[in-house]
């Protein structure tokens, strides 16, 4: 075998074409249950997404983005349903809203140090179904609000049965939006951070001091961050809100956030495919946890019970674990590492078998 024809290209555009191209037709060869499941897939990695611009590139760690995923949850859901406005119009509103009250929670988080941000994070996560049960005649109370799904456009599910040979359901259009708000905003991040808002938020990260003595506005920036973390977590709330149907403060308790972050970490900080992965790692690893089960016959009942309700926090507690272990950087960081290593391998072989060696240190 010719290893010299073995090159290995950088798996870049090709790569996310075929992602894309997945995604696209996946819905067509699957159930309408499994396209709501990966809706929602779709709909946390758009929110680690932003969770991923606050902490992997400008360095804030936040504990408490399931609160933006609320926010923009409910104002979609009061627009949608008080004021009759098209509930996918109330998208871009949702997340502009939210961006705003990111972009002014940001400003006095300056102030904080990480620790006692993470702590005032947390502490929105936690006082935020509090809040939203208050106003019960505009939010529902603990009642919630109800969503009504939408049914898919004439042309679209039209193609979709040509295809298919089936009608499209109201899940697998859920889907399609949450894809194409998916890859939009992917697609805005990707910009953002080859750019100069993106090496200002490393820097940043890095080096606060050394930021500032090079000229970036280490305010501006910070609050920049915060901002658009914030509307990708209204948007991504306000496709939850119609993805599940219906919002209730119950639908973004606390563990929301951990599941984010979780999400982010996994997938790998500071990488733009690094929250699909998570995400899909994030929101399956608590279904397929909970449903296992001891198969042992002379495991007890409540033993058994307990295993099945502790799986999705063991799970993520070992998982984390072996991450932090093995792929500090992350699924991504992980997958990039394992390339690198077979690219160079390649290499070397390929220059054996031509007769050319790497050039010795000590002549170079």
């Amino acid at each position: 075998m010719n290893l010299q024809r073995i090159r290995m290209a950088p798996p870049r555009y090709w790569l996310v074409g075929v992602v894309v191209l997945f995604l696209i037709g996946f819905p067509t060869v699957i159930s309408s249950f499994l396209a709501s499941e990966w809706a929602q897939a779709l709909i946390l990695a758009i929110a680690i997404m932003g969770l991923n611009i606050l902490v992997g590139y400008s360095g804030q760690l936040s504990l408490g983005h399931g609160a933006f995923m609320a926010l923009g949850a409910y104002i979609s859901a009061i627009l949608a349903h008080h004021y009759k406005v098209d509930y996918l119009l109330t998208i871009p509103i949702a997340g502009l809203a939210t961006g705003l009250v990111g972009f002014l929670f940001g400003i006095p988080a300056l102030r904080l140090s990480p620790l006692y941000l993470a702590l005032a994070t947390f502490a929105l996560a936690v006082v935020t179904p509090s809040l939203i049960k208050r106003p019960a005649g505009l939010t529902g109370g603990v009642q919630g609000i109800g969503v009504v799904q939408p049914d898919p456009p004439g042309a679209v599910s039209n193609i979709f049965s040509t295809i298919t040979g089936t009608a499209m359901t109201s899940d697998q259009w859920i889907y399609y939006v949450s894809l194409f708000c998916a890859l939009v905003l992917f697609w805005v991040a990707w910009n953002i951070v080859r750019h100069r808002p993106g090496r200002a938020m490393r820097a940043i990260r890095d080096g606060e001091v050394a930021a500032a003595a090079s000229g970036v506005n280490v305010r501006g920036f910070k609050t920049l961050a915060f901002g658009l973390s914030a509307f990708y977590g209204g948007v991504a709330g306000s496709l939850y809100g119609l993805s599940t149907g219906f919002v209730s403060p119950d639908t973004f308790p606390v563990s929301l956030s951990i599941q984010l972050l979780v999400g982010a970490v996994v997938g790998g900080l500071a990488s733009i495919p690094g929250p699909l992965a998570g995400a899909i790692f994030a929101y399956f690893l608590p279904i397929e946890s909970s449903q296992w089960v001891p198969n042992q016959s002379w495991i007890p009942a409540q033993i058994a019970a307990t295993v099945k309700n502790a799986g999705p926090a063991v799970s993520y507690g070992v998982i984390l674990i072996v991450i932090m272990i093995f792929a500090p950087n992350g699924l991504v960081g992980l997958a990039r590492s394992g390339y690198s290593l077979l690219n160079r391998r390649l290499r070397g072989a390929t220059d054996r078998e031509t007769g050319q060696m790497p050039p010795d240190p000590q002549t170079v």
